[in-house]
């Protein structure tokens, strides 16, 4: 097979037991992520990109805490110890060193001792699921406070309450990872993900798992597209890096933000602001060639990042491809969204469509017919015997040949074609490097 990252087409169609084995790593590296406790700033952020360095040769970004970024500032830097509280025999009811899920993330230091009404004001939990701990933050609005089962907070009585939270909110840095991967060509593909979530695994330590070992794929390729990764804080973070790069963000043609990749939900796609863009026209065939359910959801300005990126003075053309979307499911923000609630088969299979959505990408080209006045002759070029037209089966890809020069009027993607003729993209493609090796075609874009 000829043509732009053939090789990723042949791991993603003919070998079903590297993709499994890439489930497994990208688990692996989920594991090695979970017991750190990240935020939209601090340690947990710069030991989570360090690990992420081992599998990628990322550039870290530290922005000083105050800088202007748009209409935003970037805030302090919060780092935590430990944190309990204990009740009035000493023992400790919540222990942050068990769960860093315990703790109001962002939480101002504090330690004294408090009755039970005081405590009950800065506590959290979620009645529904009396069992999980609840994920909360206090980014922006100085607090403090603790997360536990409701369970657990039914059994508190009258007492004296010894509450720490050792933690520091102070100058510091925002810190952001990015791997820029060259092409032939200056267009950029964005692939964007999250990393300031504390012990959460579909939201979104799939999500950062998902984004090295694709750019460890990519890394490997040669590429029409650059691509740029962002490992980064959610909202903050993004606008953090438009702001720094408004030089470079012309050059985006189309964006993902990873999420929510690990579940075993059906795919979603959320769209681009725009809602017609390539982006989406792709990914929405790569969802219903795939021949399994899928959901696809017009953009709405909340959500991840992609609002960022949306927003309308940049106007990206970048959506969100997910399993199930987040705030869909029970365990979204909870102790729940574990190691057991992710699987190493559904990390590989939303890794494949991320894969088959590149290669469309890569390979969506414009063609002009240089024979456009009636149907060249292909017995004489020996198209026919190439492609095998003798066996019935075969004929759809004669079909494919005559769809190709038809439509190769330089107003008709491959992608169109395909979706035009009910053919397949990647016999589209064949059949046009089979008409542009015999100077049928010429690529314009």
């Amino acid at each position: 097979m000829n043509g732009i990252i053939a090789s990723i087409f042949i791991m993603i169609h003919s070998n079903k037991n590297n993709m499994n084995n890439l489930g497994n790593e990208m688990y692996d590296l989920i594991i090695k992520l979970f017991p750190i406790c990240r935020s939209i700033t601090g340690e947990g952020v710069r030991e989570t990109l360090k690990i992420i360095e081992e599998y990628i040769p990322i550039k870290i970004t530290e922005v000083p805490t105050g800088t202007k970024i748009l209409d935003w500032n970037v805030p302090k830097e919060w780092n935590i110890r430990d944190a309990y509280i204990k009740d009035d025999s000493g023992k400790k009811i919540v222990d942050f060193k068990k769960s860093n899920l315990h703790v109001l993330n962002y939480s101002a230091p504090i330690h004294k001792k408090i009755g039970l009404n005081e405590l009950k004001e800065h506590l959290y939990t979620l009645p529904d699921y009396p069992d999980w701990t609840p994920y909360l933050t206090s980014y922006y609005s100085e607090n403090w406070g603790f997360c536990m089962p409701h369970n657990l907070y039914e059994q508190l009585h009258e007492g004296e309450y010894e509450v720490l939270i050792d933690s520091t909110l102070e100058d510091g840095h925002l810190t952001y990872g990015e791997l820029f991967i060259k092409g032939e060509s200056e267009d950029e593909v964005l692939l964007s993900t999250y990393l300031c979530h504390p012990s959460l695994c579909n939201d979104n330590l799939s999500g950062i798992s998902l984004l090295t070992f694709l750019a460890a794929i990519l890394l490997k390729e040669d590429l029409r597209y650059s691509y740029r990764f962002l490992f980064i804080p959610e909202t903050v973070g993004s606008i953090t890096w438009l702001s720094l790069n408004e030089e470079k963000v012309s050059r985006i043609k189309h964006g993902l933000v990873a999420t929510c990749v690990g579940d075993r939900g059906s795919l979603t796609y959320k769209k681009s602001r725009a809602g017609h863009a390539e982006i989406d026209r792709v990914v929405e065939y790569v969802l219903k060639e795939s021949g399994t359910p899928y959901k696809v959801v017009d953009f709405f300005p909340s959500g991840s990042d992609e609002r960022q990126f949306c927003s309308p003075g940049f106007n990206l053309h970048v959506g969100s491809l997910m399993r199930t979307m987040y705030g869909h499911f029970p365990e979204y923000h909870t102790s729940a969204d574990n190691i057991d609630f992710v699987s190493p088969l559904h990390l590989g299979d939303s890794l494949k469509k991320y894969l088959e959505v590149i290669y469309i990408l890569e390979n969506n080209q414009f063609y002009l017919n240089l024979s456009p006045k009636g149907e060249p002759q292909l017995g004489r070029r020996g198209l026919y015997s190439q492609i095998g037209a003798k066996k019935e089966g075969d004929t759809h890809e004669i079909t494919a040949l005559l769809w190709v020069l038809n439509l190769s009027d330089g107003a008709n993607s491959l992608l169109d074609i395909a979706i035009r003729s009910g053919l397949r993209f990647k016999q589209i493609k064949h059949a046009a490097d089979i008409l542009h090796n015999k100077n049928l075609l010429k690529k314009i874009s």
